[in-house]
């Protein structure tokens, strides 16, 4: 029997429907029976809100409510056999080739997230944030940007694929996800994922650097352009790989977690993984201290905020747009922005 018997649907055209709990339409994902046996109501799922709504039912938490469906689903049995795997069967990671991944390191001009983040930062400081997170691009969607989590010993795990608009540097989110993940896209054969964090191989070569931990990878690679004195790195999600394990590479380190709007009291909890693990922990609450009720509601992290002002590149870029002459002149000129 899998491990993987109950799971979230697979994401195909129509699947997705209106959230019980928040009444969003095509924003719940319905949980499955493998083995067809269970047919679970609509409120069996996660909504995709998870700031806003945090709706998840899961199947366990089903057939506690409904003890009389575990005999149909045989449930006992099959938490008893997924135990007993979990015990027994920890296989070793599976790693990404490194010449997948070098292949990857090119292609930006059709990659929305690094012309957004050129108008922010620059091209020059652009790439240097790609090079130093190893972002890539992929075919996916015309020019996805690939987060490749490689770990601590330069080993690449997986790689998160996401579509961004290039206007708003926000992630494309309908009609679809826009999301998945590059050992799924490259049909490896007998790949066994185990995630890491994003940005995990910064920590070599800097055991005394102070580590800042935020949910989204792009949210990692902005504040380490505005923070450098950090290591900043991602959890890939509220929940993301924030487990033990995976945490462990931060052992005697300093850290301090940064939570998005909404998550501050979730993340908390998970801070007690950390508590004999590192050297010190905090959990900052600096956004939900300052944060107006409409960007509690959005679920803003801290990279929205440092971004509301606009960088002298961006201003750069407003006037270029309103007057393209200006273009001409810096070239003649060879002038330079200086940040």
């Amino acid at each position: 029997m899998s491990e993987y018997r109950f799971h979230l649907q697979k994401y195909s055209y129509g699947s997705k429907i209106a959230c019980p709990n928040c009444g969003g339409s095509r924003c719940f994902v319905r949980y499955v029976d493998e083995e067809g046996v269970v047919v679970f109501p609509d409120r069996v799922g996660k909504c995709d809100h998870e700031h806003k709504c945090c709706y998840h039912y899961t199947p366990r938490e089903y057939f506690r409510d409904n003890p009389d469906m575990m005999n149909k689903a045989d449930y006992s049995r099959f938490e008893r056999q997924r135990s007993l795997e979990r015990k027994f069967d920890q296989p070793v990671p599976s790693f990404i080739s490194p010449d997948i991944v070098g292949r990857s390191l090119s292609h930006y001009d059709i990659n929305p997230l690094y012309h957004y983040l050129s108008d922010v930062f620059g091209a020059e400081e652009t790439m240097r944030l790609f090079n130093i997170y190893r972002i890539g691009t992929s075919a996916k969607w015309g020019g996805a940007t690939i987060f490749w989590q490689t770990d601590i010993s330069g080993n690449v795990r997986t790689g998160k694929i996401m579509l961004y608009d290039t206007q708003t540097g926000h992630r494309i989110k309908e009609p679809q996800a826009y999301i998945c993940w590059a050992h799924s896209e490259l049909h490896l054969p007998d790949f066994h994922l185990k995630q890491c964090l994003f940005g995990e191989h910064l920590l070599k070569g800097a055991s005394s650097s102070p580590v800042m931990l935020v949910e989204s990878e792009k949210t990692a690679v902005i504040m380490s352009h505005f923070i450098p004195d950090y290591i900043w790195l991602a959890t890939g999600g509220k929940n993301g790989c924030f487990n033990k394990e995976a945490m462990s590479v931060l052992r005697g380190r300093e850290v301090t977690l940064v939570p998005d709007l909404g998550a501050m009291e979730l993340w908390r909890e998970k801070s007690a993984l950390l508590s004999g693990i590192c050297k010190r922990v905090a959990v900052s609450d600096v956004l939900e201290r300052m944060a107006t009720d409409d960007q509690r509601e959005a679920g803003l992290d801290i990279a929205d905020f440092f971004l509301t002002v606009p960088t002298k590149c961006q201003i750069l870029q407003q006037m270029i747009r309103r007057n393209p002459a200006l273009q001409t002149l810096i070239d003649e000129l060879g002038l330079e922005l200086v940040e």
